[in-house]
Parts: C-alpha cells; sequence; structure tokens
C-alpha cells in the first residue's frame, strides 16, 4: 500500500501535520507530495491519498488547492480511497470551523473517490462546518490554535484507523461515508 500525502507547504502548522502524519504511516508508506507542485498524474499515481488543509478566512481554502481543483476536474477517483485532515480555529472561526475538510470532501466525492476516515465532533465547540455531517467530521479535524497538547494524540488515532480503514475491501463510492 503507498499512500500519496497531498498538503500546501505555504501553511507551516499544516506541513507540521502533514510530515507527523507520515511519520506515524512510515516514510516509505507515505509520499509526501506539495500541493504547489502536484497534477493530476501525481493523484492517479496513488489507490489511497491523504489531502490535508487549513481553512482560511471565512471558510474558504487555501489558493493552492484553489488553483489545482480545476485541473483535477476531469480526475477519475473510482475507487480510490482518500482521508483529509484540516485545521481550524473553532473559538476564532466558529461558524465555519475547519470548513475545508467539507469543501475538499466534496471535490473528492464528485470525482468518484471513496471518502474514510470519518472522526467524532466531540470534544470542540463551534456553531458550524461544512466539516460536519451525519453526526461525524468527514476527517480529522484538528485545532493547533486552542488544542496543542491534543494534536499528537489525535494523529497518532486517526492514523490507526486510517491503517485498519485503507485495508477494508471497499470497492466504490456506494460503500464509503455517503455525504
Amino acid at each position: 500500500m503507498k499512500i500519496g500525502l497531498f498538503y500546501a507547504t505555504g501553511t507551516h502548522k499544516t506541513a507540521s501535520v502533514a510530515r507527523k502524519i507520515q511519520q506515524e504511516f512510515g516514510e516509505n508508506i507515505a509520499d509526501i507530495i506539495p500541493i504547489e507542485n502536484a497534477s493530476q498524474k501525481d493523484f492517479e499515481a496513488y489507490s489511497h491519498i491523504i489531502a490535508g488543509s487549513s481553512t482560511w478566512f471565512d471558510g474558504e481554502l487555501p489558493s493552492y488547492w484553489d488553483e489545482i481543483l480545476p485541473e483535477l476536474s476531469t480526475l477519475d477517483l473510482s475507487k480510490k480511497k482518500v482521508a483529509i485532515f484540516g485545521l481550524g480555529d473553532q473559538k476564532g472561526y466558529p461558524d465555519n470551523f475547519a470548513d475545508g475538510i467539507g469543501i475538499l470532501a466534496n471535490e473528492f466525492l464528485s470525482r468518484g473517490a471513496i471518502l474514510t476516515g470519518e472522526t467524532s465532533p466531540e470534544g470542540y465547540t463551534f456553531n458550524q462546518s461544512q466539516a460536519l455531517r451525519n453526526g461525524k467530521f468527514l476527517g480529522l479535524v484538528l485545532d493547533i490554535e486552542n488544542q496543542p497538547k491534543q494534536t499528537d494524540e489525535r494523529i497518532k488515532g486517526w492514523v490507526k484507523q486510517l491503517k485498519e480503514e485503507f485495508k477494508e475491501n471497499k470497492t466504490g463510492p456506494e460503500d464509503s461515508f455517503i455525504c
């Protein structure tokens, strides 16, 4: 199993989280691909994808993701498992907490991906989030601003979960988390 771990290098905290996720998987298992240098071929090269993003301003993706998404519009991600992690600030932005996860989830699902890696919203306090559907976050949510001491443990737990979910024999969007 080879994993492509895509993230924007321009955001230091997201880059730090990506490196921690890579370490938990093992450097020989997860390849880090800076989204600024990624192409459609990079996404096609992996059967398992992890995508990471912070949420900017009032619920927007960083410009690096905005720039590549149109290029990926013809990408067929059928049967590819995708997990998403994102950073947010539940106190500073409680009305769009970690929205980047929800935005990316919609993009990957629209291309046929099997979304995996949902997590519980327990322990967070916010008003609303595009990352929350059917009582679950659509990926790993981290609030480094307000809960930095929980970051490493959340990453370890999520990677352990992904190792199992990536092994499962799900074969199509009908088997994935439906939004």
